[in-house]
């Protein structure tokens, strides 16, 4: 089964990421990627960008990545007076395949007029806008801007613009899975459910009610269609995040949310 990996982070050499990625049997590095992509089925990943915002954002990543443009908490604190033209720029490259917004880590909401000149441009190359939902790394990110029900007013008054709410909006399960089952531009990402080392079967027996939970919603959404395999790398090992979101999804749809629902949002032409 090929597998994309609808969002991964590359951080370049900083030893927090080394540290993190070893952890999980990893090296932090794009060339180990492509290694261990060829070795277990990995066909593409896409790479969420953070700070910072420049034309060169992202120009040396390997043909197996492509990435979305980020406006994360290094970018928003220093906007540049030019960085929705910056972006258009990179809107306009074929491995540039969408947006990344960090609502939790900004301090604002994605409905805020700020955000206006990027749906506009999502909307004119036809490109999506991934969104940080649920749980977020560090005290200082706020949770409230993060929320998914967030995610809904901007599906709702932006219908010319696909979203990808990243992680599920995970713990908050229920809200998820009603902005996804309501808004038919708003799919999904499995990414970063879980972080550090882990053994599936293990995990899955320790964990069997929030598992239950998880796939409740998962069901309620009743869209397949909806949602993308992801991992948040370096937050976990690669192979095993995979064999766990198998439990999580039919076989009769690993296809699907494994492969083509990626290729086919993100305009992947895999």
């Amino acid at each position: 089964m090929k597998i994309i990996d609808a969002h991964l982070h590359i951080f370049g050499a900083r030893p927090w990421a080394e540290r993190m990625a070893q952890q999980v049997g990893h090296r932090n590095s794009a060339q180990h990627l492509v290694q261990y992509y060829a070795q277990h089925g990995f066909a593409h990943g896409i790479v969420m960008a953070n700070a910072p915002l420049t034309e060169h954002t992202c120009r040396e990543l390997p043909p197996q990545f492509s990435y979305c443009i980020g406006l994360d908490s290094g970018v928003m604190q220093n906007l540049p007076p030019n960085a929705p033209e910056i972006v258009e720029a990179h809107l306009q490259k074929s491995t540039c395949v969408g947006i990344k917004l960090y609502p939790g880590y900004n301090h604002s909401y994605i409905y805020d007029e700020i955000y206006e000149p990027y749906y506009e441009l999502a909307a004119k190359y036809h490109k999506p806008v991934a969104v940080h939902t649920g749980a977020t790394n560090g005290s200082r990110a706020k949770l409230r801007y993060a929320h998914p029900l967030t995610l809904d007013d901007a599906a709702a008054d932006h219908p010319d613009v696909q979203f990808v709410m990243c992680h599920f909006g995970n713990p908050f399960l229920a809200e998820a899975a009603a902005v996804l089952e309501k808004n038919p531009n708003v799919s999904a990402d499995l990414s970063g459910l879980l972080g550090g080392a882990f053994e599936t079967g293990a995990l899955n027996r320790a964990q069997a009610g929030y598992m239950g939970i998880l796939k409740a919603w998962l069901r309620y959404v009743g869209d397949w269609n909806k949602f993308m395999f992801g991992t948040d790398w370096p937050l976990v090992n690669l192979a095993e995040y995979a064999k766990w979101v198998q439990t999580l999804v039919p076989e009769s749809e690993w296809e699907k949310v494994f492969f083509d629902n990626a290729n086919r949002i993100y305009q992947l032409g895999l």
